[in-house]
């Protein structure tokens, strides 16, 4: 593996070749299949990058890094139910902080509210940073529930340090998405 990362930028196919050949030889889901996507990704490789990255989940169903590493790739080749798909199974197997704030966003452009609202919050619980809350506080505004809202939005205001200055900026964002929903 080492081998491949150094190989990266100077031999991009040598270095594929290492890396898929750590890939098969890994025992776990691991740095191997998180380099070979990475670097098909960086090379703009949206066929190789999603192929790499569903072998992974296919061959480490219960690794939750590897559904997230395949929610990236269906993101990466523009397939945002696929992607959402591969989040849920991600928190299926682990409750994830990323796992949860990346279905959340999903279902937000999807204009499900309610249900982002949901991750949002979940994400947080399960160590996110206080950027959940606020997402949280958006996605209940948008569903039409200010009052869910606005509590959402005095817990985010208590956790971040300068929140009581930022609270009536938020509250004047979140109203007209309340409007709106």
């Amino acid at each position: 593996m080492r081998r491949g990362r150094s190989l990266g930028e100077r031999s991009p196919q040598w270095a594929d070749r290492w890396l898929r050949l750590g890939s098969r030889l890994a025992a776990e889901f691991g740095d191997a299949h998180t380099a070979l996507v990475a670097l098909r990704r960086a090379r703009g490789d949206r066929t190789g990058t999603l192929a790499a990255a569903q072998a992974a989940a296919d061959r480490f169903p219960d690794a939750a890094g590897a559904w997230m590493q395949l929610a990236g790739a269906w993101l990466f080749v523009f397939r945002q139910a696929d992607a959402l798909a591969a989040y849920e199974r991600a928190i299926a197997v682990e409750e994830r902080a990323d796992a949860l704030s990346g279905a959340g966003d999903l279902y937000l452009r999807q204009g499900r509210f309610r249900d982002a609202a949901a991750r949002f919050a979940r994400s947080y619980a399960a160590g996110g940073d206080p950027a959940a809350l606020l997402a949280n506080a958006r996605a209940l505004a948008s569903a039409g529930d200010g009052g869910a809202a606005e509590q959402a939005l005095a817990l985010w205001a208590s956790v971040v340090p300068d929140g009581a200055r930022r609270i009536d900026e938020e509250r004047a964002r979140l109203k007209p998405r309340a409007a709106a929903g």
